[in-house]
């Protein structure tokens, strides 16, 4: 018997609720702050990804779906989704458009992962990417609309992290001293780790296992090694931060997976759970555009797991609303009264009133409790008797109250209450 591959789920309808949930908070969000949609292929070049995340990340290495496709162009299933949106940014002309250019989208993304809760090698999200403008206030801003959107779905256990890791001028002397630092703890490190300190140490400051994450208490911290231009824009973004009174804390730790990181990273993390159940990440690329063989263009910009999100919705006990539901079950006795409730069904639908035409192989009491099962909280019921005169029974399913109506009029009053007309 098949099943969803392994990293893989199938959401159900049932589950559909939260993610509608979701999509609408962050689309009120994204127009709120005037971000306009863009959505991109699920594969691109395999290089896109390469020269933008690098060779030297996990992602690169461990995690990508990369294939030759019949033309022999190696292509890769989209791991994330900044690098799409440049490559689009670049391809458009969009820095012809005004600066900057907000953008939003929803994507499946796809990396093999180990999968846990949380954790899927196919999962979904919901990001925005900035280009245009290196300005802090705008770090500032769309730092405002990760913790917007979190605490817009009602997330209100949860911290927001931020930490500036340089940029290519002041970047290789702290990267220096934090490999010295390391090289000394190295008998100590996991295997992972000392592939690392000479690949990537930066993410040596982000491993979970408990000796080298004990080693990071010490390390050099990489916002107190910024050049002058880095310090400046450190520090003004703390006074943006500060002036809009969002509650973040600096966690030197920080630095992203990413290589193309620069200046600001941030994410929003549940108080119960840590970096390793991170809800929402993202920061400054502002070598992105030019690595992708454009002019300097600065970005920033984060992106939230759908899954991630539901999870800590379920957890955080947030009543979502549910899914619109149809209103009214059409119920019918004999085959007349079969066409007639197919017509009442089609002419109800047609005016925007979410109606179900029962299954005639029933008997009345069946259909019943179809209504019931569906939690459908009108029955319309159509027989001989209410054909003959242009009637329908409305019956109430919680009270068990019904009475006749004239057909006619109940399509107009269900249409103005229910449908288009409301």
């Amino acid at each position: 018997m098949f099943q969803a591959p392994r990293g893989t789920a199938d959401h159900l309808p049932e589950e559909q609720k939260y993610w509608r949930y979701i999509e609408s908070k962050a689309m009120d969000v994204a127009a709120r702050f005037g971000f306009g949609r863009i959505d991109t292929p699920a594969f691109e070049d395999s290089n896109l990804f390469i020269r933008s995340v690098g060779e030297g990340t996990d992602i690169v290495e461990k995690e990508m779906y990369t294939f030759d496709d019949r033309g022999g162009d190696s292509v890769t299933l989209r791991p994330e989704g900044t690098a799409p949106v440049c490559r689009a940014y670049l391809e458009h002309g969009m820095h012809n458009l005004p600066q900057p250019v907000r953008m939003y989208y929803f994507c499946p993304v796809f990396r093999y992962e180990r999968p846990q809760a949380g954790r899927f090698r196919q999962h979904h999200q919901f990001g925005v990417e900035v280009l245009g403008d290196a300005d802090p206030s705008v770090d500032a801003e769309v730092i405002e609309v990760a913790w917007d959107l979190m605490t817009s779905l009602g997330l209100n256990e949860i911290n927001l992290l931020i930490n500036s890791v340089g940029d290519p001028q002041c970047r290789p002397a702290y990267v220096a001293k934090l490999k010295e630092y390391y090289s000394r703890h190295q008998a100590v490190l996991c295997d992972d780790c000392k592939s690392r300190l000479d690949r990537n140490p930066l993410r040596l400051l982000d491993c979970k296992v408990e000796a080298c994450h004990a080693l990071g208490n010490d390390a050099p911290q990489s916002a107190e090694n910024l050049c002058e231009d880095c310090s400046e824009h450190w520090a003004k973004l703390i006074s943006y931060l500060d002036k809009m009174q969002l509650p973040y804390q600096i966690d030197h730790r920080l630095v992203r997976g990413l290589d193309y990181y620069t200046r600001t990273v941030f994410e929003v993390q549940p108080v119960e759970g840590g970096g390793q159940s991170t809800i929402c990440g993202g920061g400054r690329y502002d070598g992105l555009i030019t690595e992708l063989g454009g002019r300097e263009t600065p970005g920033i910009g984060f992106a939230t797991g759908l899954e991630r999100l539901t999870l800590n919705l379920k957890r955080s006990e947030v009543s979502v609303p549910d899914e619109p539901s149809p209103k009214f079950l059409v119920a019918n006795v004999g085959d007349d009264a079969r066409i007639a409730a197919l017509d009442l069904s089609v002419r109800l639908r047609r005016a925007g009133v979410g109606t179900i035409l029962s299954s005639g192989t029933r008997g009345l009491r069946g259909q019943m409790r179809q209504a019931n099962a569906l939690n459908i909280p009108f029955t319309l019921i159509l027989g001989d008797d209410e054909i003959e005169k242009g009637e329908v029974v409305v019956r109430n399913m919680e009270s068990s109250e019904q009475e006749s109506k004239s057909l006619e009029d109940f399509i107009a009053e269900a249409s103005k209450s229910y449908g288009n007309g409301s």
